[in-house]
């Protein structure tokens, strides 16, 4: 029996793009990667090409086909951090194409890459952009004849190659996939960018790779300083690696403080450990209080715990003692302030730092600030983004309070305006009640999954040390909705008959 042969895989240098990928690029393997102009085609491209030659002996050729010089491409690339200058003349070699393309001689062009390929012999190989040669061709009917059959050697002299090799090509969205290249690569990266009003999201799709269990579906990636920066999509049970979920997996039936006495015996001893918890309220009844206090007394027990704050200046960070928690390193802060933000994004940088510090606990403040960060092309997707988030911080084992601001409006029982309550395992709803002409604060506990909890609702004040809870209510009318509140105490205003 013939022996199964082994491919290699290559660090992409994007460790997101990696996960995708199903553990990199193949080796040998030839690759399109596509896109409309200014999607990130050309620093993709570089990124790659700069993490490979970065191994002892590698070197990698780059064709280019545009009139323009390469040294005004790379003016603009060593801008990244990956760029190395001194890499460039010595393990990397450029070389435009750009008058022999122009003469519309296609078999002297491809002699000419074989000829550049067997004196350099490098590792990885790149053409770019593919794609202008077929804009020349269009003005030269003789030419364009030729070029089908050149598409086709040229395909297969890169696939037959012993180099890692790739064609950018600029693909303007909506195009199809006819192009017999797309048939002979053995790998197809996408990438692409939408534009909704201040706001402009790109993702990368790898349509194909031969060998490869590649990750499906859409997957957004910003471009920075250090280049692209890929965020796999949120998988369920698979954003974290095996290892460190099974470090921070909760142990069956343990509870977990809330920092709140009666609230803990509330919630039937405190909440399960693992659980997500949505507190909901209307401003100023004591929803970041709470959440302050959930985190707080996470490092008095050894929990580290992270505040993810998706406002321009977070509520909770602005508490001394939460921000000298945040300075000691015994709480993480995630500022998330951008118009344009991805839940991908949101849950990557989530996971790192609840392994970085093995996290036990994670506030989000708030759900309301959340929607307005999250890019306008996801909020028609905002329940089920919240449901995969959610999902994702469950399989870690940590324990998720999550603050959500509600109308008070008396009329009506809502615990989110998401429409989302029921993905989570708990709820605390905090209201305002009218007692005597003086609004006061009550609190109830409206469900704990598969658990016991107090089904009374307490009065509660906030003082300088906290929330402190009160005895329950003797009478209360209209309960968290109908007509407006009456306490214990409470005499309905006698109307004037005169």
């Amino acid at each position: 029996m013939t022996a199964r042969v082994s491919i290699r895989l290559l660090a992409t240098g994007l460790p997101g793009l990696d996960t995708i990928l199903g553990g990199g690029l193949p080796e040998f393997s030839f690759s399109l990667i596509a896109g409309p102009p200014g999607s990130g085609k050309t620093t993709l491209a570089h990124q790659i090409m700069f993490a490979h030659i970065g191994r002892p002996g590698q070197r990698a050729l780059y064709f280019t086909t545009l009139g323009e010089p390469a040294v005004k491409l790379l003016r603009y690339q060593q801008q990244f951090s990956f760029f190395e200058v001194d890499r460039v003349g010595t393990a990397i070699r450029f070389v435009n194409l750009a008058d022999d393309s122009a003469a519309g001689d296609y078999g002297g062009v491809l002699e000419r890459i074989k000829a550049e390929v067997a004196a350099f012999s490098p590792s990885m190989i790149f053409v770019d952009s593919f794609r202008s040669l077929f804009d020349d061709a269009q003005f030269r009917p003789a030419a364009a004849s030729t070029l089908p059959h050149f598409v086709q050697q040229l395909g297969i002299q890169m696939a037959s190659w012993q180099a890692t090799t790739f064609l950018i090509s600029h693909f303007p969205a909506g195009s199809d996939f006819t192009n017999p290249i797309f048939s002979v690569a053995d790998g197809v990266i996408l990438l692409s960018q939408d534009i909704d009003r201040n706001s402009m999201v790109r993702k990368v799709q790898v349509l194909k790779m031969r060998g490869l269990a590649t990750s499906p579906g859409l997957h957004t990636f910003r471009i920075t300083d250090s280049g692209l920066d890929v965020f796999p999509a949120a998988l369920i049970g698979e954003s974290v690696s095996a290892t460190a979920a099974s470090r921070l997996r909760p142990l069956s039936g343990a509870r977990m403080s809330i920092g709140v006495p009666r609230l803990d015996d509330m919630l039937g001893g405190g909440l399960p450990s693992g659980y997500s918890v949505l507190v909901a309220g209307p401003s100023g009844s004591g929803k970041t209080v709470l959440a302050r206090t959930f985190l707080e007394e996470g490092v008095r027990r050894g929990e580290p715990g992270i505040l993810v704050a998706f406002e321009q200046t977070p509520s909770l960070s602005l508490n001394r003692s939460i921000d000298e928690l945040i300075k000691a390193g015994k709480i993480g802060l995630i500022n998330l302030r951008s118009l344009d933000l991805s839940i991908d994004e949101v849950v990557h940088a989530l996971n790192q730092m609840i392994v970085r510090l093995q996290a036990r606990r994670v506030v989000i403040d708030s759900l309301s600030g959340f929607e307005l960060s999250v890019a306008p092309t996801f909020r028609n997707d905002f329940r089920e983004s919240l449901f995969r988030m959610v999902t994702v911080l469950a399989a870690t084992g940590v324990t998720v309070l999550l603050t959500c601001e509600l109308e008070d409006r008396y009329s009506d029982l809502r615990f989110s305006p998401y429409g989302s309550a029921f993905l989570t395992d708990a709820i605390i709803v905090q209201r305002y009640i009218e007692v005597e002409s003086e609004l006061k604060r009550v609190i109830a506990v409206v469900k704990v999954r598969a658990s016991d909890h107090s089904k009374e609702l307490r009065e509660f004040t906030i003082a300088d040390d906290g929330i402190v809870i009160g005895d329950a209510l003797r009478s209360f009318e209209g309960l968290l909705g109908g007509r407006p509140s009456r306490a214990a105490g409470y005499r309905r205003p006698q109307r004037d008959e005169s």
